[in-house]
């Protein structure tokens, strides 16, 4: 009888860029359809250019078997997470997160977000904000089971498409009830 593997939750190394973007736009890929071409391919290349950049405050990956299965990105602020300081978040934020669809269904996205939660809560943070739209309907019920609660104040527009806020408050959060 042969122990279940455990997804560890880490943070990525830089010689691991590569695989990231892979299962970034492995999970992304399904949004393709769901926006004029233009849009998808600039979406594409900001979420492989987002692997490669200086704007995270940590990029956590989910490993599974010595394999890179999810990431996600944790910001300090709406200025450095989408460079919109008038946003007016000035607490940590995630974006960008992504589980390979073969490894979907596995709580993967959840041992993510409750990471960068904790994160948040070491950092001294009471929220954790996030940005989403509606095609990404399974993400947003993922969000509200969770406990993320909408922010309208932060909504902003990406062209015709609105991105709605998202804020989970940490303290009477269930989420870290086991792990802080």
């Amino acid at each position: 009888m042969t122990a279940a593997t455990e997804i560890v939750i880490r943070d990525a190394e830089e010689f691991e860029q590569e695989n990231i973007a892979q299962v970034m736009l492995e999970a992304y890929q399904q949004y393709a359809f769901d926006l004029p071409q233009s849009r998808w391919e600039e979406y594409r290349d900001s979420i492989r250019n987002s692997v490669y950049g200086n704007g995270p405050y940590a990029r956590l990956v989910a490993v599974l078997d010595g394999v890179i299965v999810g990431s996600v990105q944790l910001f300090l602020s709406s200025e450095a997470a989408y460079g919109r300081p008038e946003l007016g978040i000035h607490a940590p934020i995630i974006r960008l997160l992504a589980v390979s669809p073969a490894y979907r269904g596995r709580g993967i996205a959840t041992l993510l977000i409750r990471e960068a939660a904790r994160r948040a809560v070491l950092l001294g943070a009471s929220t954790l904000h996030l940005h989403t739209s509606d095609m990404m309907a399974s993400a947003v019920q993922l969000y509200e089971r969770l406990g993320f609660e909408r922010a309208y104040e932060t909504d902003m527009r990406n062209g015709e498409t609105l991105v709605k806020g998202y804020r989970l408050d940490l303290p009477s959060t269930p989420l870290l009830d086991r792990v802080v």
